[in-house]
């Protein structure tokens, strides 16, 4: 007896860009449960942030924000453009410029007394902070991975949308961090 012959896989989503999107889930789950930490935390306290605390960078962060939402234009882009290795390291710089700047801030807090240790709030800045820093550090090495495979014509084209799918959730994630963080 014979085995059955595939089914054509017309409009089937690629198997990369449906494990990539399985695994979201588990970090929008992930990244829920930090904020709903953060908002219980935050309205237990009667002063938010506490007397004494250095206050965040509100402008210099805003600007870094653009930064990181122009590279996830750029890395959207990748999957319509004829060079698409090209946009990808357009998004690589401008998210190495992100954590760059994001770096830059941490040092400048931490030498005015932002330090993890101190309180609360300089505590659940740096988790949440941290948790998306992690994220996009990982994602940076992925779009430079990326880059170079395409150039050497071995990246899939889900490889490309799962690899685009990731920067992008890495991007969302980030405004909603900003005003809860920095604005609220």
């Amino acid at each position: 007896m014979s085995a059955a012959p595939a089914l054509p896989r017309r409009g089937a989503v690629p198997d990369a860009v449906l494990g990539m999107a399985l695994f979201l889930f588990t970090e929008v789950m992930l990244f829920a449960g930090l904020l709903s930490a953060y908002l219980v935390l935050r309205g237990k306290v009667a002063t938010w942030p506490p007397p004494g605390q250095p206050r965040l960078p509100v402008l210099v962060t805003l600007g870094n924000t653009l930064v990181l939402l122009a590279s996830g234009y750029v890395a959207r882009r990748a999957r319509r453009e004829p060079s698409p290795a090209r946009w990808l390291r357009g998004a690589l710089a401008l998210g190495g410029l992100f954590l760059a700047v994001q770096g830059a801030e941490w040092l400048g807090l931490v030498a005015h007394g932002l330090d993890a240790r101190t309180s609360l709030y300089a505590s659940t800045f740096y988790v949440l902070v941290g948790a998306h820093a992690a994220h996009v550090t990982a994602a940076v090495a992925a779009l430079a991975w990326g880059a170079r495979a395409l150039e050497r014509g071995r990246l899939s084209r889900g490889a490309l949308e799962a690899l685009v799918l990731y920067w992008t959730f890495c991007v969302a994630v980030w405004p909603p961090l900003y005003a809860l963080v920095y604005l609220w």
